[in-house]
């Protein structure tokens, strides 16, 4: 296992496996738009993440990982989708669907806790830990920490795993189409957030 540190953009399209992949972010806040993005971290599951680094005054062009990012065919797998596929739209232009939410997946069959963060679920699912001490570090410095790099590719490290635990109790508890439903919804969603709507209920009646 590796992590790999690359800047601006990823060195080529090829270096993973066919099938999903999971695709984390890291920003200087949580308001796409307000807070730069400021890292992309990515894994196909089988061992190593690759972490992108954008610069203050970065242009985003990133060609090789926007192409990875624009792949239909390819399904990228997320903790908290709305917020990731939101800023990468708003810097990187790219809406990266279709797409798997571990923490949508969680609301939906762990209704028995309202403790759905990634550091719960490594815990419970899969019997590992994983620190967060890291998590709100300047992720926006001119260097990034040995912690911060095993932290940000952490984010991605087990998501192939729960996506696939996911998957067994979706099913078991009848509701794989629901959640198929609001992960095909989530780009809409995060569309809204960047469009001004991330506090409205546009669904509500008043």
């Amino acid at each position: 296992m590796a992590v790999y540190f690359h800047e601006e953009d990823l060195p080529r399209q090829d270096l993973f496996a066919d099938g999903p992949i999971a695709i984390d972010t890291e920003a200087m806040g949580l308001f796409p738009g307000r807070d730069r993005l400021c890292l992309v971290q990515l894994s196909d599951g089988r061992g190593d993440e690759h972490l992108v680094r954008f610069n203050p005054g970065s242009d985003y062009a990133a060609p090789n990982l926007k192409a990875l990012l624009a792949d239909s065919s390819r399904l990228k797998i997320y903790h908290f989708a709305r917020f990731d596929i939101a800023i990468m739209k708003h810097y990187l232009g790219v809406m990266a669907a279709p797409l798997f939410c571990t923490r949508t997946a969680s609301r939906l069959v762990r209704t028995y806790t309202d403790r759905h963060g990634l550091k719960e679920l490594v815990k419970e699912m899969l019997g590992q830990d994983i620190s967060k001490q890291q998590q709100s570090s300047d992720w926006g410095g001119p260097d990034i920490s040995e912690a911060q790099r095993d932290y940000a590719a952490s984010d991605v490290r087990f998501l192939h795993q729960l996506m696939a635990e996911f998957e067994v109790r979706l099913a078991r508890e009848q509701r794989t189409q629901l959640a198929q439903a609001c992960f095909d919804f989530l780009p809409a969603r995060a569309e809204l957030d960047l469009a001004g709507w991330d506090e409205q209920d546009i669904f509500a009646h008043v």
